[in-house]
């Protein structure tokens, strides 16, 4: 898939968005990714998630024992780049505010775990559910994310291999420029608090 085809499909299933957001990681922003909407199509997210699927090279792919994503943004995601890799998909969520497996999820121990997220814009929940997955007595050895709106800054401490990079301005919440303050902030992501 090119960005061009990437793009048109987040833009017919309506989910770019314009505003002023708060994003999971607490930063602000004019454009949100409603990644839930891009993959509430599953013949779409099936698309997406096999063109992310060949953007890991095969020496990291032939080593994964299993997908893991972080709840609730990668769950759809996770579960879809685990249908294209043929390999068990599970999540990791925050139970008391720190990810966890639950649900009988489990790792062997040394198992080799793709991280798959829908976004990542600081990283913060990647490194929180690497730690997860690590606690569990895996190894994730890359990650991979349908947006990567770092601009290509992120640094997960593994290989990250991202569907498409897109530049979206992002702004601590004492440092908005006056058009994004004029405008009443929404917190569309899964994290509750603002």
């Amino acid at each position: 898939m090119t960005d061009a085809e990437i793009l048109a499909e987040f833009r017919q299933a309506e989910a770019l968005l314009e505003g002023h957001f708060i994003l999971s990681s607490g930063l602000h922003s004019a454009r949100y990714l409603q990644c839930a909407r891009v993959l509430m199509d599953g013949a779409r997210a099936g698309r997406l998630a096999a063109a992310l699927a060949l953007k890991i090279p095969d020496k990291i792919k032939l080593r994964l024992g299993a997908v893991v994503s972080p709840a609730m943004g990668g769950v759809i995601i996770g579960h879809e780049m685990g249908r294209a890799l043929g390999l068990p998909a599970m999540f990791v969520e925050r139970p008391d505010g720190i990810f966890t497996f639950r649900r009988g999820f489990g790792l062997e121990p040394g198992e080799k775990v793709l991280l798959v997220e829908d976004v990542v814009t600081t990283g913060l929940s990647s490194r929180e559910a690497i730690r997860a997955v690590e606690a569990a007595g895996g190894e994730v050895i890359a990650a991979c994310s349908l947006v990567d709106r770092s601009d290509g800054e992120v640094d997960l401490g593994v290989p990250f291999y991202p569907l498409i990079g897109m530049k979206v301005e992002a702004y601590p919440a004492d440092a908005l420029p006056p058009e994004l303050a004029a405008i009443p902030a929404i917190k569309p992501g899964s994290r509750a608090k603002p």
